[in-house]
């Protein structure tokens, strides 16, 4: 690892411009900044510790519906029935965002998908997973199936509205993987998030999130409040050239999530210029196989590894690479297994994930043996 470390180092130093310090803090309990592209993170405060997601939770219901509606299970314009659960739950009479909708009425998919996202509306997320798998537990198990194949590992939802249960978490991270998701897999559809209002029942209601409306690129995605969580959001832009995807979570009212929201999407979309650190199937480092059928994988990232150097600061650069290893075989292509961190006078400022270039299988007799005095040897680097 050390070694690993220092090539990376002088690679960087020999082949990019210094980097330098990326200044920025917020109020937010919970943060993190991203490159939509990429997944390199800018900006990280607490990113990985477990949050209550409050209405942001909305945004896995609306993925699952639109991968039912990509299968051909479902359609846009499908009727489904106004349950006296959904409207007793998630109606008007709940004190919480609401369609308003009739009980015993019957609405469209494609209403309820932008009363979801744009009003944030608790019975249309109720009405869509009974809609879809009969009821909300059963529909909060399509939501889990589908986090684990996108990858949140540290996320567990409960139901499709993001109303408060104790065993139902988040991390930041997770929601920015999941903004990309969505970003990244349903385009045609991504327009909904920057809707300015929808009328429904003879009502209209604005956007919830503030900042689609302040003229600074924002066009996405969702809000979310309880009173135990505190006020977040997961926001997006692409102006500076890049898309960005940006959460805040734990903030105390609704001027300061929009405020928050506004200084840290805007401050990643001007203060930084992108440069290309490794072409897109460039080796980044090696990580050692112990006992494989070679002795090191290639690591590269997920199509081009790109750095963020901030604007006008002092000069800075430390990277290195971590990973648990030595890896044993079978390591497959394409396997996550090692994280790029890029330090800016020790402080931790950008991530990437590193890919398995090729795949190692087990190794023969002699390579084990070899491997197995090399470690009793020297220690393994």
């Amino acid at each position: 690892m050390k070694r690993i470390w220092q090539i990376l180092a002088a690679t960087l130093a020999l082949t990019m411009p210094a980097m330098a310090q990326a200044d920025f803090d917020t109020k937010a309990k919970f943060a993190i900044l991203m490159d939509e592209d990429s997944g390199t993170v800018i900006f990280q405060k607490d990113a990985d510790l477990p949050m209550e997601p409050a209405s942001m939770a909305k945004l896995m219901t609306v993925a699952v519906v639109f991968n039912e509606i990509r299968s051909g299970r479902l359609g846009m314009a499908d009727q489904f029935f106004v349950s006296e659960h959904a409207w007793r739950t998630g109606g008007a009479a709940s004190g919480g965002s609401t369609m308003f909708a009739e009980l015993n009425s019957q609405i469209s998919v494609e209403n309820l998908i932008r009363s979801v996202i744009i009003q944030s509306g608790n019975d249309a997320a109720i009405i869509l997973a009974e809609g879809i798998a009969g009821s909300e537990t059963s529909f909060a198990a399509m939501m889990n199936e589908l986090g684990e194949e996108i990858g949140l590992a540290d996320s567990h939802f409960t139901n499709p509205t993001g109303l408060p249960d104790p065993d139902m978490y988040v991390t930041a991270r997770d929601l920015a993987d999941l903004a990309r998701y969505l970003i990244r897999e349903f385009p045609e559809y991504y327009h909904y998030f920057s809707e300015p209002e929808m009328e429904w029942n003879g009502i209209k209601q604005p956007n919830r999130n503030s900042l689609v409306e302040l003229g600074i690129g924002v066009d996405g995605l969702k809000t979310g409040h309880t009173e135990a969580a505190g006020y977040g959001s997961v926001i997006s832009t692409d102006e500076g050239g890049r898309r960005l995807v940006a959460v805040l979570h734990g903030l105390t009212s609704m001027a300061q999530r929009t405020e928050e929201g506004r200084k840290l999407i805007t401050w990643g979309a001007r203060a930084f210029e992108r440069v290309a650190a490794y072409p897109e199937g460039a080796v980044v480092a090696y990580a050692n196989v112990y006992g494989g059928a070679s002795p090191s994988v290639g690591l590269v990232g997920e199509g081009e590894v790109a750095l963020y150097l901030p604007r006008g600061s002092r000069k800075c650069l430390n990277a290195q690479v971590n990973y648990v290893g030595p890896l044993t075989p079978p390591v497959m292509a394409g396997d996550q297994i090692a994280e790029l961190q890029v330090f800016c006078d020790d402080k931790l400022v950008q991530t990437a994930p590193l890919y398995a270039a090729e795949t190692v299988q087990e190794g023969d007799i002699v390579r084990k043996a070899t491997d197995a005095l090399k470690q009793l040897a020297l220690g393994w680097l």
